[in-house]
């Protein structure tokens, strides 16, 4: 295990994108980097989506992502636990390796290593625009923060929503949830119903102020982590309660993202990935908690229903349309399989445990 600890900043990193394109090989050809959003949701289910089942939940906008991708029906997350599935999202590492293996509070003085190569510094190296939207949570001192980390822009919840002054179970409270800004928080304890239409509005303005480079947009939502909360315009608009709004709420914004590209004429130029930090929080039932379907157990389990999300992968002209993989991928996968793409070498000093899974996206059978 690469030991957690406060080191001297970071500089270069990896991470880009490996479907069947041949890979860019210099900042020159700019202009053939595919575009990538990632959008991680907190505690949804496998099933808590239209086109994985869900019979009570409707998914429009990503049950059309899906029917213009490809669905990933054995798609697994590192730790079935915020911090820990997050750092190996980011790292391409198991979390045990880099040091972060459960949930991290914000009295928590660890955090993602300085040593570590992230996603962002990955794409860095290849000249992307980058940015952090939505809930961080590998770490809330400066020194851990995304824009540290290789990320130009950061808006967002340095941790968990539960994590503010209001939530009880324990002696001592937690301090004001803040809000931040790059690393200044500009608001504490925010209307938590506006958060998912935040997030959205500033990453559509990333990407459309970055429509002529490469870009970097990482999209991790707060929702549908519980306490729940819903903006008005999606209130009582599904027979799941509660739960139900705050994922159909979630399905707008994604259809935001998808509006957007497309209006700017990105669509076949941009990678979009859709998928959950873990399975569903099942103490709090139905109207609070998501649905595993056939899987057992959920989040905080070593069951599969706390490992295996769903996950759409959607990138016109490049990803078949209408596709299903029933290979098994992670997370973990992600960076070098974008890595690849990008035409960004894998540094030969630590072990990164994910896989390059390019051949999957065409279709092809993994090895």
């Amino acid at each position: 295990m690469r030991p957690t600890k406060i080191l001297p900043p970071a500089t270069l990193l990896l991470f880009g994108l490996c479907l069947a394109l041949p890979a860019a090989t210099a900042t020159a050809d700019a202009p053939d980097l595919p575009n990538v959003v990632i959008i991680f949701t907190d505690d949804q289910g496998y099933e808590d989506v239209g086109c994985f089942g869900s019979p009570d939940i409707k998914t429009p906008h990503l049950d059309q992502m899906a029917a213009e991708g490809m669905r990933f029906t054995d798609f697994h997350v590192a730790a079935p636990m915020c911090s820990a599935s997050r750092i190996a999202l980011l790292t391409g590492c198991y979390p045990q390796r880099v040091g972060i293996r459960g949930v991290l509070f914000p009295e928590a003085n660890i955090g993602i290593n300085a040593s570590e190569l992230t996603l962002a510094e990955v794409f860095k190296q290849r000249g992307y625009a980058t940015a952090a939207v939505g809930k961080w949570h590998v770490g809330c001192r400066p020194e851990f923060l995304p824009t540290r980390h290789g990320f130009d822009e950061y808006f967002g919840l340095p941790y968990s929503n539960d994590m503010e002054p209001r939530n009880t179970y324990r002696a001592k409270p937690y301090p004001p949830l803040p809000l931040l800004q790059g690393e200044k928080p500009i608001e504490h304890n925010p209307d938590q119903s506006q958060l998912t239409t935040r997030y959205t509005k500033y990453a559509v303005d990333f990407i459309e102020r970055n429509k002529d480079r490469p870009f970097f947009l990482y999209l991790p939502h707060s929702m549908p982590h519980v306490p729940l909360y819903v903006s008005d315009k999606h209130k009582d608009t599904s027979p799941r309660g509660l739960y139900g709004d705050v994922i159909q709420e979630i399905d707008w914004s994604v259809g935001q993202i998808l509006d957007a590209l497309k209006r700017l004429d990105l669509d076949e130029k941009t990678l979009v990935i859709f998928t959950s930090d873990n399975g569903p929080w099942l103490i709090y039932g139905r109207e609070h908690g998501g649905s595993a379907g056939p899987l057992r157990e959920g989040k905080g389990t070593s069951f599969e229903g706390g490992f295996r999300v769903p996950c759409i992968m959607r990138w016109p002209g490049t990803i078949p349309a209408g596709a299903t993989c029933n290979e098994m991928a992670a997370t973990i996968d992600l960076l070098p399989t974008l890595a690849k793409r990008i035409g960004v070498d894998l540094p030969a000093d630590r072990t990164i445990d994910g896989r390059d899974i390019g051949p999957l996206l065409t279709g092809q059978n993994g090895d």
